[in-house]
């Protein structure tokens, strides 16, 4: 029955906290072979007068955004096809890469290489999955694809995975792996 115990300074709201403590869990599931159950996490608040370093009371700095939120709300913006609040969650250099197309480096570039690929698709998600990279948030969506190819023949249940990398709130690659080009090739009914 693994026990954490962390400090933290007053301050962050409830939600920060059930996310931390969420994630503390995940990590020593990791590791150990603990039902969520069986894992207790416990968090001590300090006022920030009780804390020095470097002989100066310290805040504790902002809580960083759920990563998973950031890609579903980057998802929706590109499927409503809002370009202007998908791109200002986007990070310097950030890049993207698609089944048949590596490096794509802005939104315009992705619109202009699918156009000929598919009328538009939609995302149906089965799930979302964040970790912590080396310097970066990890996120993985997955789920099915729906839409419709350039002749208006609609598709769905195309199987897909999104993973991306978030730095400092703002996300910085996107790779994408899907079934299109193997279900377009078969001709296999997709409706």
């Amino acid at each position: 029955m693994p026990i954490i115990e962390a400090h933290l300074l007053e301050g962050y709201d409830t939600d920060t906290k059930t996310r931390l403590g969420k994630a503390l869990t995940d990590a020593v599931q990791l590791v150990v072979p603990a039902s969520p159950d069986a894992i207790t996490v416990i968090l001590h608040e300090m006022p920030k007068a009780h804390y020095m370093r470097g002989g100066t009371h310290r805040s504790g700095a902002p809580a960083l955004p759920d990563p998973c939120a950031i890609v579903r709300n980057y998802l929706a913006a590109m499927e409503a096809r809002d370009l202007e609040r998908a791109r200002a969650m986007l990070g310097e250099g950030f890049v993207m890469n698609f089944p048949g197309a590596s490096g794509l480096n802005t939104l315009e570039d992705l619109i202009a290489w699918s156009k000929p690929r598919y009328r538009f698709v939609k995302k149906t998600y089965d799930g979302f999955e964040a970790l912590q990279g080396d310097g970066c948030a990890v996120v993985y969506s997955r789920g099915t694809l729906s839409g419709e190819w350039p002749d208006a023949t609609p598709f769905q249940g195309i199987r897909f995975i999104d993973r991306f990398e978030i730095t400092v709130g703002l996300i910085t690659r996107q790779d994408v792996w899907n079934d299109i080009a193997e279900v377009k090739s078969a001709g296999a009914p997709t409706a």
